[in-house]
Protein backbone atom coordinates (compact mmCIF):
# COMPACT_ATOMS: atom_id res chain seq x y z
CA UNK A 1 0.00 0.00 0.00
CA UNK A 2 3.05 2.16 0.82
CA UNK A 3 4.36 1.40 -2.56
CA UNK A 4 1.57 2.52 -4.05
CA UNK A 5 1.32 5.87 -2.91
CA UNK A 6 4.72 6.67 -3.38
CA UNK A 7 4.93 5.81 -7.09
CA UNK A 8 1.70 7.56 -7.45
CA UNK A 9 3.13 10.91 -6.08
CA UNK A 10 6.22 10.38 -7.85
CA UNK A 11 3.56 10.18 -11.10
CA UNK A 12 1.72 13.39 -9.88
CA UNK A 13 5.18 15.06 -9.82
CA UNK A 14 6.41 14.47 -13.27
CA UNK A 15 2.93 14.99 -14.64
CA UNK A 16 2.90 18.29 -13.11
CA UNK A 17 6.37 19.20 -14.46
CA UNK A 18 5.17 17.70 -17.63
CA UNK A 19 2.42 20.10 -18.20
CA UNK A 20 3.70 23.41 -16.08
CA UNK A 21 3.50 26.18 -18.40
CA UNK A 22 5.02 30.13 -18.03
CA UNK A 23 2.34 31.60 -20.79
CA UNK A 24 0.42 33.73 -17.89
CA UNK A 25 -0.19 36.17 -20.52
CA UNK A 26 -2.90 37.27 -22.01
CA UNK A 27 -3.75 40.04 -24.66
CA UNK A 28 -5.98 40.12 -28.09
CA UNK A 29 -5.75 36.30 -28.56
CA UNK A 30 -4.97 35.10 -25.74
CA UNK A 31 -1.27 35.44 -26.32
CA UNK A 32 -2.05 32.04 -28.90
CA UNK A 33 -1.55 31.69 -32.78
CA UNK A 34 -5.00 31.31 -34.21
CA UNK A 35 -6.46 31.79 -37.41
CA UNK A 36 -5.72 31.02 -40.99
CA UNK A 37 -2.92 32.19 -43.49
CA UNK A 38 -4.09 29.85 -46.11
CA UNK A 39 -1.99 27.98 -48.18
CA UNK A 40 0.81 29.30 -45.80
CA UNK A 41 -1.25 28.26 -42.57
CA UNK A 42 1.78 25.52 -41.57
CA UNK A 43 4.84 27.56 -42.45
CA UNK A 44 6.09 30.49 -39.90
CA UNK A 45 6.08 33.89 -41.34
CA UNK A 46 8.82 35.79 -42.68
CA UNK A 47 10.82 37.97 -40.06
CA UNK A 48 11.30 41.50 -40.32
CA UNK A 49 14.16 41.54 -43.19
CA UNK A 50 14.42 38.82 -44.12
CA UNK A 51 13.48 39.17 -48.27
CA UNK A 52 14.51 35.96 -50.06
CA UNK A 53 14.59 36.53 -53.50
CA UNK A 54 12.72 34.31 -56.22
CA UNK A 55 15.93 32.52 -57.59
CA UNK A 56 16.25 30.65 -54.34
CA UNK A 57 12.04 30.62 -53.76
CA UNK A 58 10.42 27.20 -55.42
CA UNK A 59 6.66 26.91 -56.15
CA UNK A 60 4.24 25.67 -53.01
CA UNK A 61 5.09 21.71 -52.23
CA UNK A 62 2.50 19.47 -51.59
CA UNK A 63 1.45 18.49 -48.24
CA UNK A 64 3.84 16.27 -47.53
CA UNK A 65 6.43 18.39 -47.66
CA UNK A 66 5.91 21.29 -45.94
CA UNK A 67 5.07 19.78 -42.71
CA UNK A 68 7.70 21.61 -40.16
CA UNK A 69 11.43 19.91 -39.92
CA UNK A 70 11.70 18.82 -35.71
CA UNK A 71 14.61 20.98 -34.25
CA UNK A 72 16.48 20.02 -31.99
CA UNK A 73 17.99 22.03 -28.90
CA UNK A 74 19.69 22.38 -25.62
CA UNK A 75 16.10 22.37 -23.35
CA UNK A 76 15.70 18.30 -24.40
CA UNK A 77 18.53 17.53 -22.45
CA UNK A 78 17.78 20.58 -20.06
CA UNK A 79 14.50 19.23 -19.50
CA UNK A 80 16.25 15.57 -19.04
CA UNK A 81 18.77 16.48 -16.90
CA UNK A 82 15.73 17.59 -14.94
CA UNK A 83 13.67 15.04 -15.01
CA UNK A 84 15.97 12.88 -14.66
CA UNK A 85 17.59 14.84 -11.44
CA UNK A 86 13.86 14.71 -9.53
CA UNK A 87 13.14 10.85 -10.93
CA UNK A 88 16.64 9.64 -9.37
CA UNK A 89 15.97 11.64 -6.15
CA UNK A 90 12.95 9.82 -5.77
CA UNK A 91 13.38 6.42 -6.66
CA UNK A 92 16.65 7.01 -4.13
CA UNK A 93 13.99 8.16 -1.02
CA UNK A 94 11.82 5.18 -2.76
CA UNK A 95 14.84 2.55 -2.64
CA UNK A 96 16.17 3.81 0.71
CA UNK A 97 14.02 4.91 2.76
CA UNK A 98 13.17 8.42 2.20
CA UNK A 99 9.27 7.88 1.46
CA UNK A 100 7.50 5.05 3.42
CA UNK A 101 10.25 3.71 5.65
CA UNK A 102 12.39 1.36 2.66
CA UNK A 103 9.02 0.27 1.09
CA UNK A 104 9.25 -3.35 2.08
CA UNK A 105 12.29 -3.48 0.14
CA UNK A 106 12.53 -1.06 -2.83
CA UNK A 107 10.81 -1.00 -6.12
CA UNK A 108 9.86 -4.15 -8.11
CA UNK A 109 9.89 -5.05 -11.78
CA UNK A 110 6.47 -3.54 -12.73
CA UNK A 111 7.01 -0.39 -10.75
CA UNK A 112 10.42 0.06 -12.87
CA UNK A 113 8.15 -0.61 -15.94
CA UNK A 114 5.64 2.31 -14.57
CA UNK A 115 8.34 4.82 -14.31
CA UNK A 116 10.33 4.05 -17.56
CA UNK A 117 6.85 4.70 -19.44
CA UNK A 118 6.18 7.50 -17.69
CA UNK A 119 9.31 9.07 -18.46
CA UNK A 120 9.22 7.88 -22.26
CA UNK A 121 5.43 9.94 -22.28
CA UNK A 122 6.92 12.92 -20.67
CA UNK A 123 10.21 13.62 -22.89
CA UNK A 124 8.07 12.80 -26.15
CA UNK A 125 5.32 15.28 -25.04
CA UNK A 126 8.55 17.92 -24.16
CA UNK A 127 9.55 16.76 -27.71
CA UNK A 128 6.33 17.88 -29.32
CA UNK A 129 5.78 21.51 -27.42
CA UNK A 130 9.58 22.25 -28.44
CA UNK A 131 8.61 21.21 -32.32
CA UNK A 132 7.59 24.40 -34.22
CA UNK A 133 3.83 25.04 -34.82
CA UNK A 134 3.23 28.46 -36.39
CA UNK A 135 -0.44 26.53 -37.28
CA UNK A 136 -2.73 27.60 -34.55
CA UNK A 137 -4.54 25.67 -31.88
CA UNK A 138 -7.47 26.78 -33.08
CA UNK A 139 -8.59 27.10 -36.45
CA UNK A 140 -5.72 26.79 -38.88
CA UNK A 141 -6.95 25.31 -42.41
CA UNK A 142 -5.77 22.07 -43.03
CA UNK A 143 -2.37 21.77 -45.51
CA UNK A 144 -3.46 22.22 -48.76
CA UNK A 145 -4.07 18.55 -51.44
CA UNK A 146 -0.74 17.14 -53.16
CA UNK A 147 -2.48 18.57 -56.16
CA UNK A 148 -0.98 21.66 -57.66
CA UNK A 149 -2.57 24.23 -56.85
CA UNK A 150 -4.48 26.17 -59.42
CA UNK A 151 -3.07 29.61 -57.78
CA UNK A 152 0.64 28.72 -57.98
CA UNK A 153 1.22 31.30 -60.55
CA UNK A 154 -0.50 33.89 -58.77
CA UNK A 155 1.24 33.69 -54.94
CA UNK A 156 5.30 32.19 -55.57
CA UNK A 157 6.01 31.47 -59.74
CA UNK A 158 8.31 33.67 -61.19
CA UNK A 159 6.42 37.34 -62.50
CA UNK A 160 8.39 39.56 -64.87
CA UNK A 161 5.23 41.68 -66.05
CA UNK A 162 5.38 44.25 -63.14
CA UNK A 163 8.24 43.65 -61.06
CA UNK A 164 11.35 42.78 -63.41
CA UNK A 165 13.93 39.81 -63.76
CA UNK A 166 13.41 36.70 -61.24
CA UNK A 167 16.49 36.75 -60.35
CA UNK A 168 16.27 40.10 -58.00
CA UNK A 169 12.51 39.85 -57.33
CA UNK A 170 11.65 39.08 -53.56
CA UNK A 171 8.71 37.30 -52.61
CA UNK A 172 7.03 40.39 -50.79
CA UNK A 173 7.96 42.41 -54.18
CA UNK A 174 6.39 39.96 -55.97
CA UNK A 175 3.13 39.77 -53.67
CA UNK A 176 3.01 43.85 -54.04
CA UNK A 177 3.11 43.90 -57.20
CA UNK A 178 0.27 41.16 -57.85
CA UNK A 179 -1.86 43.04 -55.32
CA UNK A 180 -1.44 46.47 -57.28
CA UNK A 181 -2.31 45.38 -59.95
CA UNK A 182 -5.63 45.02 -58.97
CA UNK A 183 -5.39 48.01 -56.14
CA UNK A 184 -2.90 50.58 -57.58
CA UNK A 185 -3.29 52.78 -54.52
CA UNK A 186 -1.88 49.92 -52.12
CA UNK A 187 0.81 51.22 -49.77
CA UNK A 188 3.06 49.31 -47.53
CA UNK A 189 3.87 52.83 -44.90
CA UNK A 190 -0.60 53.19 -45.35
CA UNK A 191 -1.12 49.59 -44.53
CA UNK A 192 1.12 49.85 -41.90
CA UNK A 193 -0.45 52.45 -40.26
CA UNK A 194 -4.12 50.78 -41.22
CA UNK A 195 -2.99 47.81 -39.49
CA UNK A 196 -1.72 49.81 -36.51
CA UNK A 197 -5.21 51.07 -35.93
CA UNK A 198 -6.59 47.56 -35.97
CA UNK A 199 -3.87 46.21 -33.26
CA UNK A 200 -5.53 48.99 -30.94
CA UNK A 201 -8.82 48.60 -31.63
CA UNK A 202 -8.36 44.93 -31.06
CA UNK A 203 -7.17 45.28 -27.93
CA UNK A 204 -9.64 47.43 -26.52
CA UNK A 205 -11.91 45.33 -27.76
CA UNK A 206 -10.18 42.23 -25.90
CA UNK A 207 -10.09 44.07 -22.58
CA UNK A 208 -13.89 44.83 -22.88
CA UNK A 209 -14.57 41.17 -23.24
CA UNK A 210 -16.94 41.89 -26.29
CA UNK A 211 -15.76 41.73 -30.11
CA UNK A 212 -18.90 42.72 -31.41
CA UNK A 213 -17.57 46.50 -31.49
CA UNK A 214 -15.14 45.31 -34.27
CA UNK A 215 -16.84 42.20 -35.74
CA UNK A 216 -15.89 43.89 -39.15
CA UNK A 217 -12.46 44.27 -38.73
CA UNK A 218 -12.15 40.47 -38.60
CA UNK A 219 -12.75 36.99 -39.98
CA UNK A 220 -15.07 35.34 -39.21
CA UNK A 221 -13.44 32.51 -37.76
CA UNK A 222 -11.27 34.75 -35.66
CA UNK A 223 -14.51 37.05 -34.59
CA UNK A 224 -16.00 33.14 -33.11
CA UNK A 225 -12.34 32.14 -31.49
CA UNK A 226 -11.96 35.50 -29.31
CA UNK A 227 -15.66 36.14 -28.59
CA UNK A 228 -15.45 32.31 -27.29
CA UNK A 229 -12.29 33.38 -25.01
CA UNK A 230 -14.18 36.14 -23.78
CA UNK A 231 -17.19 34.44 -22.90
CA UNK A 232 -15.26 32.38 -20.90
CA UNK A 233 -13.28 34.96 -18.96
CA UNK A 234 -16.47 36.57 -18.50
CA UNK A 235 -18.10 33.41 -17.18
CA UNK A 236 -14.91 33.28 -14.80
CA UNK A 237 -15.05 36.63 -13.68
CA UNK A 238 -12.03 38.08 -15.09
CA UNK A 239 -10.72 41.03 -16.66
CA UNK A 240 -7.42 40.92 -18.79
CA UNK A 241 -6.01 44.92 -18.70
CA UNK A 242 -4.34 46.02 -21.24
CA UNK A 243 -2.69 49.46 -20.24
CA UNK A 244 -0.01 51.31 -21.92
CA UNK A 245 -0.14 49.78 -25.31
CA UNK A 246 2.95 51.14 -27.50
CA UNK A 247 3.89 49.77 -30.60
CA UNK A 248 7.62 49.93 -31.33
CA UNK A 249 7.52 48.54 -34.93
CA UNK A 250 4.63 47.57 -37.99
CA UNK A 251 6.61 46.30 -40.60
CA UNK A 252 4.90 44.33 -43.56
CA UNK A 253 7.10 41.01 -44.19
CA UNK A 254 4.27 39.35 -46.40
CA UNK A 255 1.97 39.76 -49.10
CA UNK A 256 0.82 37.45 -51.54
CA UNK A 257 -2.55 36.08 -53.23
CA UNK A 258 -4.31 33.06 -53.50
CA UNK A 259 -7.44 31.54 -54.21
CA UNK A 260 -8.88 34.59 -55.38
CA UNK A 261 -7.90 36.58 -51.68
CA UNK A 262 -5.38 38.90 -50.80
CA UNK A 263 -2.93 38.45 -47.94
CA UNK A 264 -0.71 40.43 -45.82
CA UNK A 265 1.30 40.10 -42.73
CA UNK A 266 2.36 42.60 -40.07
CA UNK A 267 5.70 41.94 -37.49
CA UNK A 268 4.75 43.89 -34.85
CA UNK A 269 7.03 44.74 -31.56
CA UNK A 270 5.32 45.98 -28.79
CA UNK A 271 4.83 46.65 -25.10
CA UNK A 272 1.91 47.08 -22.42
CA UNK A 273 0.95 46.48 -18.90
CA UNK A 274 -0.81 43.02 -19.65
CA UNK A 275 -2.36 41.79 -16.04
CA UNK A 276 -5.29 39.89 -15.27
CA UNK A 277 -7.70 40.63 -12.54
CA UNK A 278 -10.84 38.98 -10.72
CA UNK A 279 -13.94 41.09 -11.75
CA UNK A 280 -15.26 41.85 -8.43
CA UNK A 281 -12.02 42.49 -5.98
CA UNK A 282 -9.70 43.91 -9.15
CA UNK A 283 -7.08 41.64 -7.15
CA UNK A 284 -4.26 40.79 -9.58
CA UNK A 285 -4.50 36.96 -10.56
CA UNK A 286 -1.98 36.73 -13.44
CA UNK A 287 0.88 39.52 -15.01
CA UNK A 288 1.55 42.85 -12.99
CA UNK A 289 0.18 45.92 -12.72
CA UNK A 290 3.93 47.91 -12.83
CA UNK A 291 6.02 45.31 -15.07
CA UNK A 292 5.51 45.95 -18.87
CA UNK A 293 5.49 43.03 -21.37
CA UNK A 294 7.65 43.30 -24.31
CA UNK A 295 6.35 40.74 -27.36
CA UNK A 296 6.42 40.04 -31.06
CA UNK A 297 3.37 38.60 -33.22
CA UNK A 298 2.83 38.41 -36.53
CA UNK A 299 -1.03 39.69 -37.70
CA UNK A 300 -2.14 38.26 -40.89
CA UNK A 301 -5.08 40.43 -42.72
CA UNK A 302 -6.86 39.04 -45.79
CA UNK A 303 -9.84 40.62 -48.06
CA UNK A 304 -11.07 39.67 -51.98
CA UNK A 305 -8.68 40.72 -54.13
CA UNK A 306 -9.12 44.29 -55.23
CA UNK A 307 -9.53 47.63 -52.59
CA UNK A 308 -11.45 46.31 -50.54
CA UNK A 309 -11.63 46.63 -46.75
CA UNK A 310 -8.85 44.00 -44.64
CA UNK A 311 -9.57 41.89 -42.01
CA UNK A 312 -7.95 39.87 -39.19
CA UNK A 313 -7.37 36.46 -40.50
CA UNK A 314 -4.75 35.17 -38.20
CA UNK A 315 -2.43 35.51 -35.16
CA UNK A 316 0.94 33.70 -34.90
CA UNK A 317 3.84 34.26 -32.20
CA UNK A 318 7.01 34.91 -33.09
CA UNK A 319 9.33 31.41 -32.93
Amino acid sequence: MKRTVALTSVMMMLLAVCLWTQDAWGRAGGGKSTGSRGSRSHSAPDKPGQSPSSANQQAVPPASAQQPIPQRSGWSGLMGGITGFVVGGMIGSLLFGGMGGGLFGGIGLMEMLLIGGLLFFVFSYMRRRQQPAPAGTYGYMPAPSAETPSWRSESRDASTATMGTTATVSDLERGIGHIRQRDSAFDLERFADTASDMFFNLQAAWTARDMGSVRTLMSPEMYETMQQECDRRRAERRINRLENIAVRSAQVTEAWQESGQDFVTVHFLASLLDYTVEETSNQVLEGSRTEPVKFEEYWTFSRPIGPHPWQLSAIQQAA
